[in-house]
This record gives C-alpha cells, structure tokens and sequence, in this order.
C-alpha cells in the first residue's frame, strides 16, 4: 500500500469510526478531487477544497521537506491572501523574515523603494476611520505598510502539509503519479495511475476533477497544452551565512554590466544569494572557468563590500545550486474533468519573486468559482470547463500584471544593448523621482494593485525619461542623431512589452 497520511481532529482517533468518504477515500481511492502535487498551490487548495466538505486525495511523489533555491519570498499580496484562506498561521515557526520593501543597486548606488503605504485602500485603516468619525473623534492619519515574509521554501511547505493533514475530509499520499486515466469514448479524465517505489506496486486513483499542480517540471503539461516553457537563463543560488545586507529586511536587486543578483534574507542567520546567468554568458563557458569563476570574477566584485566576505565563503564551500528561469503564458484548458494549474500551468521570471502570490490568489478565486453552492457536483464537467474560462480572465487582474512585469524587468535589468541599457538607467532615475515613482511599480510588484493599465503607463513613463535622459546629456551638434536614438528606444520598449501583453490576451 502507498504511505497515506489522514489525521482525526480527535485527540483518540481510535475510538471513532472513519466517515464514509474517508473510508471511501482509504479502500476504494475515490474522491471529489485529486489533486496532483503537494506544493503551494496543490497543498492550499486541498485544505480550501476540503474545509469546503469536498472529499480531497492529495498525492505527493515525496513528503520530504523539499530543499528548492526559489519560492522563498512571499509578496504581500500572497500574504494577505494566505490569511483570506485561512492559512496564516502556516508562516509561524520557520523563522520567517519580514520584507518591507527592496533595495536597488545600480553600480553602487542604491535607492530604497518601501512596498506602499495604505495601498490599494486598507478595509482596516477605512474602518478605523469611520469609527472615529462616527464616535466624533479627529481620526490621526496612520502610515501602514504591508509587508512579505521570506523563508526556507522547504519549511513552509511543511507548514502546510501539516495544516492539510488537520484536514479530515483530506488524504495526504506518498506516491509517484505516472499517467492519467480517461474515458475512452468522451476523453474525460477519471484520475491517475500511480505507482509506489517502495511498495513494489501499482495505484489508481479516482475523482470527479482531477487537479494536475506537479511543478515547473510537470510531467503531464505536453499532454494538454501547447505551450511550451522558454528558458533563456538560470538562477544559481547560494545560502550565505550571517551576510550583513545593506538594508536588513529588504529584498536587494544589484545591477551592474552583467545580469541581476538578487539579495533576500531566509533565515536569521541565512541569506539567499541569487545571480542570474544568460546561455552563452562567455565568462560562464567551460573555456573560461565555468559558473563557478564567472561568479567569482565578475558577480563578486559587483556585489556591496559588506556583501562579498560572506558570498565568497558560500562559494568556497561549493554548495552551488541552480534551477532555469522560465517563461509560460496561461492557456485555457477544455479537458473534460480535469484542470492543469500553478506552475505547470503559468510561469515567469522570478525575479520580481511572484510565483506563490499568483498560486494563493488562485486559490482565492477558485474558491469562489467551485464552491459547492456554484458547482455542486464536480463530475459536472460542461459547468467546471465554464467556470474555469471565467477563472481564465478573472486572474488576469493580478496575474497579467506580475506576468508582464517579471518578464519586462528582467529585460531591463539584464540589458545586454545600448537601448535596453538606456531603459534601465531610465528606470533606476525613475525610482530615484520617489513618491508615485516608486509606489506605483513596487505596488504592482507586491501584488497589491493590480490594474494592468497602471502597469503600461510607469512602463511608458520609464521609455520617455530614458529618451529624455538621452537627450539632455546631447551635445547640440549631436541632437539629429541622438533623435533617432531615442526613437530605437522606444522601439524597444515596445518590442520588450508588446509580446506578453498579446500573450496575456490569448486565451
């Protein structure tokens, strides 16, 4: 038998007998849902689904905690939908970070950039407000500032399987999920064929709708949909120990000739070290040392001076780690019974740390579209493809919008020509304006506005300062040719945000 993890509310579980859909569950293997994968948004929307009375097998190739080099920061848009579902608790006891914000570094000076204050109106502070207008009381004016947490991943997946095997409507299984099992005259999908390594044998497993959320590295993605992942990078991370950041509690971005380093605390005493690498980066060939000696020669010396002890420690120590950076836009999916979701569905750079606002949120909005008083039977496939459609454009709002702009950053600030150089010391000079400047983008960032034309308009704004920039540092003689300069840059800008604007459009 598969290593099945159900856990009774009661303190003595042996005194009282199973429900029927957990012994359904447990001898037969049938559910409303299977959900494949246990990781953010397989394990959250499990404990949604089930705190809903739906009948939830969840299946995990590994219940070890898992030791990954991204999904570490969580903006403030996902914690405050993490709380929305009820899971906030799961940040306790992993000695989380409070982030208030990032630094950016640009060859050496920095400019600080707070996640917004009062931000996109807090229901709180407007309540408060009325309060005291009411009670006759001059209300004071309060700054609030949301706030992310960064963390071990692996600790807060933990927390969350944990919390989902609270759940009793939920069975938590150790399995490898090989194949999806179908209807052979309708195609609709009626659950998974696993089978158990360790037990030596073959599973199924059988639902109503069947939720694929098995990863970036998703085994069942070609089956479904066309889209393909594009990867023209790769993240290698370091755990520095005890670094002393420039500006504690911050996420840290430092650019310079070479693509971004990101900066985040983990721990108390650890520290992420992030540093992205283009294919075909010369100083990175076999020829000229390997990653290894690109970071060392070239990522070192950029770093703040506070930074580099502890970073070349990291590197002696050898434990260098990578995973590729991706990109893949959403797509619909018409398959009857089942749905394809989180990072097998949608990616993006995780640069601008994204991916676990966009899983919550998710969550949030299928919470609502497959409620049991909106779908009472999940096996109602016509009325579950509706639904998801609807979840297709709904998440645009806020998807759309980290989507884009993981995607256009990192093309700013891994510029590799003289336009894309000049957009990025356009962006480093808006962030410097402060004031709407910086609240605008790092609000989009945190997942806290989530207006796309809002997004458009700081783009555009950053392409007329560079062209201005441009133009102001022109010798008169000059002015001609520096015109048509600042026409090639806001070609580029164009060319950069255009493609995942259309790509959001598609369904």
């Amino acid at each position: 038998m598969p290593f099945i993890l159900d856990t009774s509310p009661s303190p003595s579980p042996s005194a009282i007998e199973p429900s029927p859909t957990t012994l359904r569950r447990q001898e037969h293997h049938e559910s409303d849902v299977v959900i494949v994968g246990a990781g953010i948004l397989g394990t959250s929307l499990a404990i949604t689904l089930a705190r809903q009375g739906r009948s939830v097998i969840l299946l995990e190739k590994s219940l070890k905690e898992p030791d990954r080099i991204v999904g570490e920061l969580l903006q403030p848009g996902g914690v405050q939908a993490l709380e929305k579902l009820g899971l906030r608790e799961c940040l306790e006891g992993i000695d989380a970070i409070r982030v208030k914000g990032y630094e950016v570094i640009y060859y050496g000076v920095a400019v600080e950039i707070p996640y917004p204050a009062n931000a996109a109106g807090d229901d709180v502070e407007k309540a408060r407000i009325a309060a005291s207008v009411g009670e006759g009381i001059a209300p004071a004016r309060t700054v609030k500032r949301p706030e992310g947490r960064s963390f071990h991943h692996g600790r807060f997946i933990q927390q969350l399987r944990s919390a989902a095997m609270r759940e009793e409507n939920i069975s938590l299984i150790e399995t490898t999920v090989t194949d999806t099992i179908k209807n052979g005259w309708t195609g609709q999908v009626l659950g998974v064929e696993a089978e158990n390594p360790k037990a030596g044998k073959e599973d199924v497993y059988f639902g109503q709708l069947t939720v694929l959320a098995d990863g970036y590295a998703s085994r069942f993605r070609k089956e479904f949909i066309t889209h393909a992942p594009v990867s023209k990078s790769k993240f290698y991370g370091l755990e520095l120990i005890d670094a002393d950041l420039p500006r504690p509690m911050h996420g840290h971005v430092v650019l310079g000739d070479g693509a971004p380093v990101l900066l985040y605390q983990i721990g108390t005493h650890e520290t992420r070290a992030l540093v992205d690498v283009p294919e075909g980066t010369p100083t990175a060939s076999h020829a000229n040392g390997g990653v290894k000696a690109h970071l060392r020669t070239v990522v070192l010396p950029s770093l703040p001076k506070c930074v580099q002890s502890s970073f070349e420690r990291a590197l002696d120590d050898g434990k260098l780690r990578s995973m590729p950076n991706s990109w893949l836009p959403p797509s619909t999916q018409q398959v009857p019974g089942m749905v394809l979701l989180g990072d097998a569905m949608n990616m993006r750079h995780p640069l601008t740390g994204g991916g676990m606002t966009v899983a919550f949120n998710d969550v949030l909005l299928l919470r609502d579209l497959l409620h049991p008083s909106v779908v009472p039977d999940l096996g109602n496939s016509n009325l579950v493809k509706q639904q998801m459609r609807k979840f297709h454009w709904r998440r645009k709002h806020l998807t759309s919008v980290i989507n884009i702009l993981a995607q256009a950053l990192y093309s700013l600030f891994a510029a590799n020509d003289p336009n894309l150089r000049a957009l990025q010391l356009g962006c480093f000079r808006y962030f410097q304006r402060g004031g709407s400047c910086i609240d605008g983008p790092v609000g989009l960032l945190a997942g806290i506005i989530r207006q796309p034309l809002v997004l458009f308009y700081h783009f555009f704004a950053v392409a007329l300062l560079a062209m201005w920039l441009l133009l102001a540092k022109s010798p008169v003689w000059r002015l001609p040719l520096t015109v048509v300069e600042t026409v090639g840059v806001f070609c580029n800008a164009c060319v950069v945000i255009f493609p995942f604007i259309f790509s959001e459009m598609r369904s």
